[in-house]
This record gives C-alpha cells, structure tokens and sequence, in this order.
C-alpha cells in the first residue's frame, strides 16, 4: 500500500464499538481501529502484548494491581498474559497493534468477542 491511511476517515466507516478493524498489515501485526464506550470484560492474550493507542477521547485499563487512564496521544503496552478490561466512560476511539489473528477477548467467548481479521 502506497497510499497515505487516514485514521479519522476511517473512524467514520463504522459506529459499532468494541469491534476492531483493520487498517493495515505489516509483517505479521495488524493496526486496528476500533470505538470503545462502557465497560469491556476482563481478559488477557497469553501469547502476545497488546498496543492501545488513544487517536481521540480518553479511556481506562484496569490491570491486575492497578488503573491505568490514556488520553489523545497516549499510550499502553499491555504485557502477554496481563489481565485487563479497559473501558471508557464517552466514545473513545483506539488504534491496537497486535498480530494478526488475536481475538479481542483473549480466550474468553462473549457477547463482546468480534469477528477477527475484518478489513476497512
């Protein structure tokens, strides 16, 4: 891809929250976009850290000893096998660095898991 990706435009592609989507690839990791809003479940990925990257808004990630709050332009590297469950009181809108395949629940089946591998 040669192209420049703007993530705002992007954004406004979907309304659906706690459903990422992928934006590109590079080597193995995918840059997802995805809206967050209330509370998610608790859950880990045992073979991989996880990059939160805040785009727009404000949004929290509660870990197994503490609550880590990420405003526009911060972000978090969640370590393999950490427990978290972020939320976010408003719309908050988050680019995830992951490799490709990570389900957003880790191994937990909900209501929340999305269809992995979704491209916009």
């Amino acid at each position: 891809m040669k192209e420049p990706i703007n993530l705002l435009s992007k954004f406004d592609l979907f309304s659906e929250h706690w459903s990422p989507k992928v934006v590109a690839e590079m080597n193995d990791y995918q840059f997802k976009l995805v809206k967050l809003k209330g509370s998610f479940i608790r859950h880990d990925h045992k073979d991989t850290d996880e990059v939160f990257i805040v785009i727009e808004g404000s949004m929290s990630i509660e870990l197994s000893d503490t609550t880590v709050n990420l405003n526009q332009g911060e972000m978090l590297v969640v370590p393999r096998g950490e427990l978290h469950r972020p939320f976010a009181a408003e719309e908050c809108k988050v680019l995830l660095v992951e490799p490709r395949g990570v389900v957003n629940t880790g191994d937990v089946d909900s209501e929340q898991t999305a269809v992995s591998d979704v491209w916009i």
